[in-house]
């Protein structure tokens, strides 16, 4: 029996030693054969190099894939999954942000539980920004809410999962991919694991607030409809209220012989309708924008050189 891990891999030249040493104290001992698969995602430190060292002096088997470009995240895992040819694959941090002891533990339920998949998420945000933690766990009641997937509020992309599952997850080939809720998507029986939030070990966050913002959206439109249809029910509303605002005007002026007056207010209610337009517009042109990305068939990431 095989493990394969895969470790994403962007701007993480200090955290790649330490990753390895603290990994391997945990699963060299266990009895399957293990299999490294490290996704420099367009590195722009030394982080290809340090790896090749690990690769020369390691003792076990590791595979460097060298993006051409930073391809994200998404990318990188989805390169990893389809590289890896073990009977058990998990998906980690290079940062230690997702902790290696757990990986005995996740192993044992997986095999000998009957779960397809075995998941972890952080119990606490400790050491993160209030006000990102807020809007995280907004996100995950936003989603919850509107989509057709359940996402555990604090889920990490570090999970170990069988050869079934695996395969499921390649089987779906959208270029827009949101791994959270792809993991979900596909089922599987799956159990989840907590722990405490672990800082990085090394080097800084490479996720902004900028960046998680657009994650956000991008798990949002891949995973349901719903602003569409809001925005459509929102015209509708919008329409009968001005019709009906319409026939009073008109009655007010033919009974009581009022001019129409309220310039300020209409323009108020004309800048807010015009607000509205372009919310609407905008949340048909993402959904549009990923259509348009999906139909070009363009690969998720190109590998320069497979090491």
């Amino acid at each position: 029996m095989k493990l394969s891990i895969i470790i994403p891999c962007y701007n993480e030249e200090k955290s790649i030693p330490l990753f390895f040493q603290e990994t391997l104290k945990h699963t060299q001992k266990l009895p399957y054969d293990l299999e490294f698969i490290c996704v420099n995602d367009g590195s722009k430190d030394d982080t290809l190099n340090v790896l090749s060292e690990q690769k020369s002096k390691l003792g076990v088997p590791l595979t460097i894939l060298d993006f051409s470009r930073n391809f994200g995240k998404e990318a990188a895992i989805l390169a990893g999954l389809k590289e890896a040819d073990g009977d058990y694959v998990v998906i980690m941090d290079a940062d230690l942000q997702d902790p290696p002891h757990l990986l005995p533990e996740m192993l044992e339920t997986l095999v000998n539980e009957g779960y397809d998949s075995v998941a972890t998420y952080r119990v606490d945000r400790q050491g993160e920004p209030k006000i990102r933690s807020f809007f995280a766990r907004s996100f995950y009641k936003l989603i919850n809410r509107i989509s057709d997937v359940e996402i555990v509020d604090g889920a990490r992309d570090y999970r170990l999962m069988n050869r079934n599952m695996v395969d499921a997850i390649l089987s779906l080939s959208e270029y827009h991919r949101f791994s959270k809720g792809i993991f979900v998507w596909v089922g599987f029986k799956t159990k989840y694991l907590s722990f405490e939030n672990v800082e990085r070990v090394a080097g800084e966050t490479k996720w902004s607030f900028w960046k998680l913002f657009k994650y956000a959206i991008e798990g949002i439109v891949a995973f349901t409809t719903v602003p569409l249809r809001v925005s459509m029910m929102f015209g509708m509303i919008v329409s009968l209220f001005a019709f009906l605002y319409m026939i009073y005007v008109f009655v007010k002026a033919a009974l009581f012989g009022d001019p129409v007056q309220g310039y300020p207010s209409m323009m108020v209610i004309i800048l807010f309708l015009g607000g509205i337009q372009l919310l609407s517009i905008g949340v048909v042109g993402e959904y549009l924008s990923k259509t348009y990305m999906e139909v070009k068939h363009r690969p998720n990431f190109i590998i320069k050189q497979k090491l």
